[in-house]
């Protein structure tokens, strides 16, 4: 899909693939959502440039991410998609910078474009040009990725409550598969943020930003914010850690707990085993076995050797 917003727009239109169709001289943004090839090349020959595939936007490299070429700048970052869903992605995301337009290309849905591109539609007055639409883009991600953060901490926050306030022999497992979705989330997010702040290092050289110094002081600001942000899934990534930790210690204790009952209970039972067993024997010679006393003995030393066992790990604390 090719939408393009123009200067003043209330909204985005449709572009054109006819063969002499070209992007209008006032647009601000073209956006390209899970192109065709066709769409692509009707860019390309508009602007002249060449965008990047969707494999190179793949690639991990940094001189395949970040690069100026034939009077364009070319930045690509992860983008956290799907925070909300069972099965959060971080994905690829193009914006190139030519003069003064900007050209995004995706083939996700990231809820800081839906968000921000709504707005442009009732302002039209955030987007007077490609730059400052591209900046205005990068506060939307940045908002968006430490909103998630900070729901994926208050989630873990509750879950530290879990585990530290749950009940003897409560069941650990919603805990364990909550605690592994936030650190999968605080994983996503940070990968996405460590791409944005080599993105707005390297926007910062562009030549674009340089005969403006609010857009430069904006870009500094954007790099704060990721920084701040950055820290903050650290410190998130070592508290989940720790609670993981925390969850597997106590399933062990538990555990043990568990095992040293069945210990003390064989070894209580194991004399009174031992007193059936040689009584069972049944020798003919056996003086107990005539006399009238001789089966209440036996019920008695049994019980004497599974009450002296018991009240002896009591007195020590075992049990």
């Amino acid at each position: 899909m090719l939408r393009i917003l123009r200067h003043g727009a209330p909204g985005f239109e449709a572009g054109g693939l006819s063969p002499d169709w070209r992007v209008p001289g006032d647009a601000v943004w073209i956006e390209l959502v899970d192109p065709t090839r066709a769409e692509e090349v009707a860019v390309e020959q508009s602007i002249g440039l060449l965008l990047p595939t969707r494999e190179e936007m793949a690639e991990i490299e940094a001189s395949s991410r970040l690069y100026q070429e034939d009077g364009g700048t070319f930045m690509t970052a992860t983008v956290l998609v799907n925070a909300d869903g069972d099965l959060p992605t971080a994905a690829p995301v193009t914006f190139v910078l030519a003069g003064q337009r900007l050209v995004t290309i995706r083939y996700v849905e990231p809820r800081a474009f839906s968000v921000f591109a709504a707005q442009a539609e009732r302002q039209p007055s955030l987007c007077p040009n490609g730059l400052q639409t591209f900046l205005g883009l990068l506060d939307a991600i940045v908002d968006r990725t430490a909103d998630i953060l900070e729901r994926t901490a208050a989630e873990v926050e509750v879950q530290s409550r879990a585990i530290f306030g749950r009940p003897r022999g409560a069941a650990f497992e919603q805990i364990l598969n909550r605690l592994g979705k936030a650190q999968n989330i605080n994983a996503k997010a940070r990968d996405s943020l460590v791409s944005l702040a080599r993105l707005l290092s390297f926007a910062a050289l562009a030549e674009q930003f340089g005969g403006s110094k609010d857009l430069r002081d904006h870009l500094k600001s954007l790099q704060r914010d990721v920084q701040s942000i950055t820290d903050h899934s650290s410190y998130l990534a070592g508290n989940i850690t720790f609670l993981l930790d925390a969850a597997l210690g106590l399933i062990n204790i538990e555990q043990n707990s568990i095992f040293k009952v069945f210990s003390v209970f064989s070894v209580i039972f194991l004399p009174p085993t031992l007193v059936a067993g040689i009584y069972g024997m049944n020798f003919v010679h056996m003086p107990e076995l005539r006399w009238l006393e001789g089966y209440p003995m036996a019920l008695g030393i049994m019980i004497l050797a599974a009450l002296a066992p018991l009240l002896w790990f009591r007195r020590k604390g075992w049990l």
